[in-house]
């Protein structure tokens, strides 16, 4: 009875607090809502909480999850926003969107680290996506790196959204630059950004100055971003770090199970693409080619590649070019 409370209760997003999120000359502004939403994992009570932008009219959402260190933010970021905002992207477009943390991230519960795998986030977010209907007619579910893991799971068990999107993942883990990037990662509570917070020492984060070699390259230095990437950077747990690439070898019965659309996205990332072990982004053909064997014909796949950056790839300065296609994509749902 508990937990079927708990259930229920998520049915409802909790509003905190409401902002105008900006939009074009003439436009109007666009209603985004603090929300936080009781979930239930692993028998414990957590919340998952968010950022929900809905503009005016909207009948279509997407629940956007972050990859690994990252935040809700990394979906909407603040520098040069016209150009690397996502969530502006979307919204402007007529598009709703829900970015979340992650478990153990943000303003998200802080379980312990053991219960923080991908199976669990998926289920989590899973329980979000619940709360979304009626409201919305079409929900997507999205990811950013083990967020693209995370929403392929979702889909592939629950198949209660209308398209996946998946940006900076393939089956292809490319072990030969994720290891080092793994190795450099350092316990959370030893970082002076993460004081005060109650993480155990399973939670880890990267080593000061790291990110522009481990998630850009090899894009161009912009040291206003960077330096924000920096300044919001989050926490992963060794859990996620073990589960992930268990589930990027073991994830296709779950892609099979995708009965919804897929839109791939990558970057020129080292961490999925390219020899020796990686996938084959050379072109938005060759990633598809790639990609097809993991999906069902009903996935009715499809690929996009994003010249000259790397892994994270909303921060890279022709993100409006991938933001144009996820959009023309989402509408033809």
């Amino acid at each position: 009875m508990r937990w079927s409370r708990v259930r229920s209760g998520a049915a409802v997003l909790l509003v905190a607090g409401a902002c105008l999120s900006p939009t074009p000359a003439g436009a109007e502004p666009v209603p985004c809502r603090e929300v936080r939403v009781p979930v239930a994992v692993a028998g414990t009570a957590q919340a998952v909480a968010g950022t929900l932008c809905a503009p005016a009219g909207s009948t279509t959402v997407q629940v956007l999850v972050p990859g690994g260190t990252y935040n809700r933010s990394y979906w909407d970021v603040s520098h040069q926003p016209d150009t690397r905002s996502y969530r502006l992207a979307m919204n402007r477009a007529g598009i709703a969107t829900l970015a979340v943390d992650r478990l153990g991230t943000g303003r998200s519960s802080r379980p312990p680290s053991a219960l923080v795998t991908a199976t669990t986030q998926a289920e989590a977010v899973h329980q979000v996506i619940r709360t979304l209907r009626p409201r919305f007619s079409r929900v997507v579910v999205g990811g950013h790196s083990i967020g693209s893991a995370m929403a392929l799971v979702e889909a592939g068990l629950h198949r209660d959204v209308d398209g996946v999107l998946v940006t900076g993942f393939t089956h292809r883990m490319n072990l030969v630059a994720v290891v080092p990037v793994l190795a450099g990662m350092v316990p959370a509570a030893l970082d002076p950004k993460f004081l005060g917070r109650t993480l155990d020492p399973g939670y880890l984060t990267t080593a000061t100055g790291t990110r522009f070699r481990s998630f850009h390259a090899p894009g161009p230095e912009v040291p206003g971003a960077v330096a924000l990437d920096e300044s919001t950077k989050d926490v992963f747990s060794v859990a996620e770090a073990v589960d992930t690439p268990a589930l990027n070898n073991v994830v296709v019965p779950f892609t099979r199970l995708v009965e919804a659309p897929v839109l791939i996205v990558v970057g020129e990332d080292n961490h999925f693409c390219g020899p020796p072990l990686g996938s084959d982004c050379s072109s938005a053909e060759a990633l598809r080619a790639s990609e097809a064997p993991f999906f069902s014909p009903a996935a009715r796949l499809e690929a996009h590649v994003l010249p000259g950056y790397g892994h994270s790839i909303n921060y890279a300065p022709n993100a409006p070019d991938f933001h144009r296609v996820v959009v023309a994509w989402t509408k033809g749902l």
